[in-house]
């Protein structure tokens, strides 16, 4: 190594939590971590030592990722040029191996260090990834990780490290709260904050500065509430605290909403409490079920996902959802999604049976499937209203329960926010999120209305 090399791989201070990240077997690390507190300098010398050391592939691939093509520059570009040494690089001539337009270094050994922003994530596209590092992770969209890095490390089993400082409840959010349920070892998380590694005097500083929500956030890595929730009555503790049972002696409400990634539906019922939480009404709105299918979905799958689990229920069923019908879905091709839903689960769903059938005597008994769904949906806002209402009313009466099966709703719920500086549900920042929120709130708003109005409802 050079005398600079060598200089850059200077000695840490010895961090109990950060050694427990650095020498942890699981493959993919969330690291939420308080401001200035060495994440980035432990992520650069990971990525770096990987990429130096022998490896079974000969085009062994490091990708360190930012939230733009300028952030990611900065944070990393200068270092990692630093932390590989000379011998590593191909070729005699070392500034042939470093190329600062397109901000890659090439190794002796056939690897790829590779700087770039996730912005435009397709950048990363076309080779597989065997090591990456994401930081600002909660400014980076979700579908940078989900479309187009996680894929890329499937083929030869590639690692990545999601570290950050904490920005509300979005995805980084729930890779964190996966990371501390994994009972697998697939993944694991990391926290300290900032006063573990920064002077106090700089903490003080800071602490006098800055709002308590703030430096909560930034130097304690505290995952706060974000400002802008939608669902701010729901609460994980209260409304998603107990098992909730299906009973087959009451009415099936599936609520849609059209998407292909996830392809979504909540089961619903409208039941008594029996629990003892003096906080819940004594009927109440019961998500029991949820039908999750992350990608290349569509309504037929899903229909017949809810007739595997329900196909045998002897009550009536009722579906509500989004009144479009699913313009970008199935229904190019083969008419409205609610066409398909009434042509998939009819015949599952579609008649009683009546006693006199088995008798000398058959008689018409009407069918107990049925489609609810308005001429056009509700305002967002009216949808909204009903949905806050139902999870706690004005007299602090709980109306809405969650099974904690429901992983993907109860993330819906403490995830969704509004675009900033708006009163619009953010559905870029996340795409995952707001699909089962959404149909619930088309259930909730055409039977609990915020007032109280007459619905003329579509015919299907």
């Amino acid at each position: 190594m050079t005398s600079a090399t060598l200089t850059r791989w200077y000695a840490l201070r010895p961090h109990a939590e950060q050694r427990r990240l650095w020498e942890s077997p699981a493959r993919f690390r969330v690291a939420a971590c308080g401001r200035r507190s060495g994440k980035s300098e432990l992520a650069k010398r990971c990525g770096v030592r990987k990429a130096i050391s022998p490896s079974p592939y000969p085009d062994f691939r490091v990708l360190f990722g930012g939230p733009t093509y300028q952030q990611a520059k900065r944070v990393f570009w200068g270092d990692v040029k630093k932390l590989v040494p000379q011998w590593a690089l191909l070729g005699q001539d070392p500034r042939k191996a470093i190329s600062e337009g397109e901000l890659t270094i090439k190794l002796r050994n056939g690897a790829e260090i590779m700087v770039t922003g996730l912005d435009a994530p397709m950048r990363v596209e076309g080779s597989p990834l065997d090591f990456v590092v994401i930081d600002e992770s909660a400014d980076v969209k979700e579908e940078a990780w989900l479309e187009h890095i996680r894929p890329g490390l499937s083929e030869r089993g590639g690692q990545a490290w999601l570290i950050g400082t904490p920005d509300g409840r979005n995805w980084f959010w729930q890779a964190a709260q996966k990371a501390q349920e994994d009972i697998a070892g697939l993944w694991s998380f990391h926290t300290w904050t900032s006063a573990t590694v920064l002077p106090a005097e700089e903490i003080e500083i800071a602490r006098a500065e800055l709002d308590q929500r703030t430096f909560q956030q930034e130097y304690e890595a505290s995952f706060l509430d974000a400002t802008g929730r939608v669902y701010y009555g729901f609460r994980r503790e209260l409304h998603a605290d107990e098992r909730l049972t299906y009973d087959p002696t009451l009415p099936l409400v599936l609520c849609f909403d059209w998407n292909v990634n996830p392809g979504t539906c909540a089961v619903v019922q409208e039941q008594k409490y029996r629990g003892s939480n003096p906080a819940v009404a004594s009927t109440f709105t019961a998500v029991i079920d949820e039908v999750w299918i992350p990608t290349d979905s569509n309504t037929q799958r899903v229909c017949r996902e809810i007739i595997e689990r329900y196909g045998s229920h002897p009550s009536d069923v009722i579906a509500y959802g989004d009144a479009t019908g699913g313009a970008k879905g199935t229904a190019k091709v083969e008419g409205s999604d609610w066409d398909i839903v009434r042509r998939c689960l009819e015949p599952t769903f579609g008649s009683k049976t009546s006693p006199a059938a088995y008798g000398a005597k058959v008689i018409h008994v009407p069918s107990r499937f049925e489609i609810r769904v308005l001429p056009s949906n509700p305002r967002e806002r009216v949808r909204i209203n009903a949905m806050n209402s139902r999870l706690q009313s004005a007299d602090g009466k709980v109306h809405l329960l969650v099974d904690p099966r429901c992983v993907h709703m109860i993330q819906d719920l403490e995830g969704v926010s509004y675009r900033q500086g708006t009163s619009e549900i953010d559905k870029k920042s996340s795409p995952m999120l707001t699909h089962l929120s959404d149909a619930v709130g088309y259930y909730v708003a055409y039977e609990f209305p915020m007032t109280e109005q007459i619905w003329e409802v579509q015919q299907f």
